[in-house]
């Protein structure tokens, strides 16, 4: 809703030129009152499927655009492959091997310098490295797997499945504050009452 009235502030002239003089906005204005679906205007203007995803990976990989950040990358971090390799994007542990050669054929031509810290890493932090990749990927497909997510449409079922965990917590939480401060002021309450029948 928020974001609907700034769009509709926004893209009204009248509006925006009332905005940008007194700061304030007319809440009964036309421009305001469309009856418009704000949350399926943004879900439609911002959607995201998995595909879409898959689909910039492969444009991205081994684009000219990857090699820029690969090298932006190596120097940013003198070389340190674990933060290069982490920073980089769509890239996992399978892609060292091509990552390692973008870097070793631009010290090669002189475009970087030679770091210490990648040409003389030691096989001990690389095994380190892909023993760790690869145990983050185990989880990540266990917990895809255990949240049913599959297809096109994954990437909107976690959203939604996040969305019901946040909701039964707060549930969980709001029920945990009723019970907790609820049942107390009622007994604070009888408490009360008996000082003053005393008194």
């Amino acid at each position: 809703q928020i974001l609907g009235k700034v769009y509709a502030v926004l893209s009204d002239e009248k509006q925006r030129v009332v905005y940008d003089e007194t700061g304030t906005v007319d809440e009964e204005a036309e421009a305001l009152q469309d009856g418009r679906d704000w949350l399926q205007y943004w879900q439609l203007l911002f959607k995201v499927t998995v595909k879409d995803i898959e689909d910039f990976q492969k444009s991205y990989k081994n684009s000219a655009e990857e090699l820029a950040d690969v090298k932006a990358a190596y120097m940013n971090f003198k070389g340190d492959m674990d933060r290069i390799m982490e920073s980089v994007m769509c890239v996992d542990y399978t892609d060292e091997p091509r990552i390692r050669e973008m870097i070793e054929q631009a010290i090669d031509s002189g475009e970087l310098p030679s770091f210490k810290a990648f040409v003389k890493e030691s096989k001990q932090k690389m095994m380190s490295r892909r023993r760790r990749a690869e145990k983050e990927a185990k989880e990540a497909k266990k917990t895809k797997d255990e949240l049913g997510l599959s297809g096109e449409n994954d990437l909107q079922a976690l959203i939604k499945s996040r969305s019901r965990d946040r909701e039964k917590e707060m549930d969980n939480f709001l029920a945990q504050l009723e019970a907790k401060y609820g049942n107390s002021a009622k007994k604070g309450g009888k408490k009360t009452s008996a000082k003053k029948r005393k008194a």
